[in-house]
């Protein structure tokens, strides 16, 4: 999905890159300087968008609710879904992870309290049919490789030493990825996993 990507980007002043080989996924983890935005737009002013991205850091750190935890809630909701995209969300008033899971050719938008675990409102659902031609291929592909976006994010954790803050599915040059975003000590990583057999989905 190419929303993800677009909101990964924001994540990154500048990008280093590192290779690391780690199970069931080749990670590339990339380090970056000041991210610019976590969530939404920003208004140009470099220190207030570092001080929106340090609030919302913040608001991560103190939630008693794990990406994977929310993710594991979502799912639950209903028996075989799985998660194409979580990210956390502290701008609101409460801090929130949004997440959406495939199930039954219908995507499912769920919003899980950060701190509590409960469905924040009720569950929308969207047809498949209703997405574009490359959205519903990668979601096919997501059901088609056997890993899942959980996996995925413990391995990017493993890799970057840290706590996801969001992933996705990304497809660039061909190649169907996750992209996890990681908090690790004070700077955000992005890690991107490539699973076995992606590329010729």
């Amino acid at each position: 999905m190419n929303a993800p990507r677009q909101h990964i980007r924001t994540f990154f002043a500048a990008a280093v890159s590192a290779l690391l080989v780690a199970a069931p996924a080749q990670a590339i983890v990339s380090a970056g300087g000041t991210p610019t935005a976590l969530h939404g737009e920003t208004d140009g002013n470099a220190e207030a968008d570092r001080q929106a991205v340090s609030r919302e850091i913040e608001r991560f750190r103190g939630s008693s609710i794990s990406i994977s935890q929310a993710m594991a809630i979502a799912e639950a909701r209903h028996a075989g879904a799985t998660t194409a995209d979580v990210s956390f969300d502290g701008a609101s008033g409460v801090p929130v992870y949004r997440i959406k899971t495939l199930h039954n050719d219908r995507i499912w938008r769920h919003t899980i309290n950060a701190s509590t675990g409960e469905l924040v409102g009720g569950e929308a659902a969207l047809p498949l049919a209703e997405l574009d031609r490359d959205d519903r291929s990668n979601l096919a592909a997501l059901g088609a490789i056997g890993h899942r976006l959980a996996d995925a994010v413990r391995v990017a954790e493993r890799a970057a030493s840290g706590k996801a803050i969001s992933g996705g599915l990304v497809r660039e040059g061909g190649r169907l990825s996750f992209a996890i975003v990681v908090i690790s000590g004070d700077d955000l990583k992005e890690v991107i996993l490539e699973p076995p057999g992606a590329r010729a989905k």
